[in-house]
């Protein structure tokens, strides 16, 4: 495939990404909104003008009446023609079953006014219905605005730099891996890569969440989407514009929408039925009342209207999109990406919580943890020995040591590495050795009892050795990272219980986990028994969270109710999980957690609250307390609490 084709491909995926994520806005459930542009708004303003008009032709019924129709059918075209009769006639198409929504009923009850002769009161519900329908949209809409910035923020343009030393600005779906480009002061990083020359402080908020730039310089890797700050830097792509960390973020949050809570699922598929019981009831109501009580047909009527109303389940319907919406933007900024709002509810609920040791309760890399050196060598000559001695290895262990002896002068030794025996040079006739203690014969007691210690500790012990003679060794370790103790520490606080999964020894779970305060350790495993070991303790505890990062951790992470993968783990890993911690940041897991368990509790207050208002709106309905405009206020008014209520979470902490 040529260039200008994959260019074409990738506008074409663009496109379709845009499209669904606006075809989205349309699968909320019925009381939420269908983008028509702006003539919805204008149709209205036209009815309640038309309303208003009407209410000064006091002393000609007619045109009042016909003025008010018109205001009836101008303001709920939107909200009722297009919401409730189309979207009625198009779900009962598609289900081969009647199909209503909520908006129906209002759209009945003011049909049901204006036969009795009540155009002023038919009106008015539909005007304030609407007028609150628009408000919710709006609401609603502030979540979904914090979503759909992150297409915005999505880089378009790149400073190429040519073969001549010249650059040229390109699309940044033209770029390949390999190619050079210059990123100016206050400019947008344009893709992932690697700085070749400069330095920068670069803001990093839209791929970690945290708000302080860091700095960078040749080596480190910089992604899209990003704030380059007041340097000037040239840099090498490393990945194709569809396979950057921003665009992986879209992907994400754009399956998130496609994705619903339980609660959120049940009450799409009750609503219809709901509404077929309640058409059911009020007709049964208006044609019973008048034959059991002394009330006149006109009167039973209006009252199974009034009933009509504050039964309608808007509110209900409402009750989580804004919510789990909020709680999805909230976390996205804080570089948590959910594939979906049922994930974050299961969240809520785990009952245990399992993590792999490398790479995700660690930092992946081996570190100097202790060392000891015979009190007849010189300390300083020594480590100055080592380093000369490591710089010539490409070994892990050489790096940790490298990372944690800073000498002044550098030595030249000539090195060799023998398989088995490890790193040998010979410095002022001595010939020094670096190797694992089984490669030495003589070894002080001393050494011995430090190198079964520290062994114990889950540490890499190594010896160095002057004529094959042990006079020193060091301990390295693949220690905790800053974040699992408070993370580990937390889960315990909230009753989960905690798992250590390691394919390493025992001896170095065992101690990782004690270091933590780790429930249990599950040692030498080998991938395939990752997702054997969920299974068991889905049956021990309930709902099991997984977190990893590897491609092992893939079957695992699967097989969970809720997987989390660390966000510089592997494309699988990320892949195939349900949540995405940017930055391999275990912190903001438990910021996840919080979210969504207030997002849980703020879902059921509007449940709950929601269906205490429906309650109260029929018992007063009928007792013959309520007209059809106060019923209206109070369902109209319920529904925006319950849409306000879920936009807490855009702010939770």
């Amino acid at each position: 495939m040529d260039r200008s084709n994959e260019q074409e491909n990738t506008r074409r995926n663009q496109s379709r990404v845009q499209e669904q994520e606006h075809s989205h806005e349309h699968d909320h459930g019925s009381c939420h909104d269908h983008d028509h542009g702006k003539m919805p708004v204008v149709l209205y303003f036209v009815g309640l003008a038309l309303a208003l008009i009407a209410l000064f032709f006091n002393q000609n019924e007619i045109v009042q009446n016909v003025l008010f129709s018109l205001a009836t059918i101008t303001a709920g075209y939107h909200v009722v023609v297009l919401e409730g009769i189309a979207e009625t006639v198009e779900h009962t198409k598609a289900k081969k079953r009647f199909t209503p929504n909520s908006h129906l009923l209002m759209g009945l009850a003011a049909i049901g006014a204006s036969f009795l002769g009540d155009f002023m009161e038919g009106a008015l519900l539909i005007l304030i219905f609407s007028g609150a329908h628009f408000l919710e949209h709006y609401a609603e809409g502030k979540s979904k605005r914090e979503i759909s910035q992150l297409l915005e923020m999505n880089p378009t343009t790149a400073r190429l730099i040519t073969a001549d030393g010249k650059t040229k600005t390109v699309d940044v779906s033209e770029l390949r891996i390999g190619d050079h480009l210059q990123v100016l002061n206050g400019d947008q990083v344009p893709i992932d890569g690697v700085i070749l020359t400069g330095t920068s402080s670069i803001d990093e908020a839209s791929i970690t969440g945290e708000s302080i730039p860091k700095e960078k310089s040749k080596g480190d890797a910089v992604f899209g989407s990003t704030i380059n700050g007041t340097g000037t830097f040239t840099m090498e792509v490393t990945k194709e514009t569809k396979n950057t960390v921003f665009s992986k973020i879209l992907q994400l949050v754009n399956q998130n929408q496609d994705n619903q809570t339980k609660a959120a699922g049940i009450i799409q598929k009750f609503e219809p039925k709901y509404v077929n019981t309640v058409l059911i009831g009020v007709a049964l109501f208006m044609i019973l009342t008048p034959i059991l009580f002394d009330w006149t047909w006109t009167e039973g009527f209006y009252r199974g209207l009034v009933v009509l109303v504050g039964a309608s389940p808007c509110a209900l319907a409402a009750a989580t999109v804004s919510t789990t919406l909020s709680a999805t933007s909230n976390l996205a900024k804080k570089g948590v990406l959910s594939k979906g709002s049922a994930f974050l509810s299961e969240l809520a609920s785990i009952d245990a919580i399992a993590f792999d040791k490398t790479g995700t309760l660690t930092t992946g890399k081996p570190e100097v943890t202790n060392y000891e050196f015979s009190e007849s060598v010189n300390e300083e000559e020594m480590i100055e020995i080592i380093v000369a001695l490591e710089k010539e290895s490409n070994h892990p262990l050489a790096d940790a040591i490298l990372r944690k002896f800073d000498v002044q002068n550098t030595m030249k030794i000539e090195v060799t590495n023998q398989i088995g025996k490890g790193l040998e040079g010979t410095y002022q006739g001595i010939n020094y050795r670096i190797g694992k203690p089984s490669s030495f014969d003589s070894v002080p007691d001393e050494y011995q009892q430090l190198n079964t210690e520290w062994s114990k500790e889950g540490k890499t012990v190594v010896y160095v050795g002057a004529d094959e003679e042990v006079i020193g060794l060091i301990a390295l370790m693949d220690v905790p990272n800053e974040q699992a103790l408070s993370t580990i520490r937390y889960f315990k606080e909230q009753g989960v219980h905690t798992t250590l999964i390691t394919g390493d020894s025992k001896l170095t779970g065992e101690a990782v986990a004690k270091q933590l305060g780790i429930d249990e350790v599950c040692a030498n495993v080998l991938p395939e028994d990752k997702s054997k070991i969920i299974d068991e303790q889905k049956k021990k505890y309930g709902v099991t969270a997984m977190v990893g990062d590897g491609v092992n951790d893939a079957p695992a992470l699967v097989n969970a109710d809720v997987g989390v993968a660390m966000g510089d783990g592997t494309d699988v890993a990320v892949e195939v999980s349900d949540l995405v911690l940017m930055q391999n940041d275990l912190s903001k897991l438990v910021k996840a957690h919080k979210t969504s368990t207030k997002m849980t509790r703020v879902i059921w207050q509007n449940i709950i609250f929601a269906l205490a208002v429906v309650v109260f709106l029929v018992t007063v309905s009928l007792l013959g307390l309520s007209d059809i405009t106060i019923s209206v206020i109070v369902h109209e008014g319920s529904t925006l609490v319950v849409i306000l209520n879920g936009l807490r979470l855009l702010k939770a902490d």
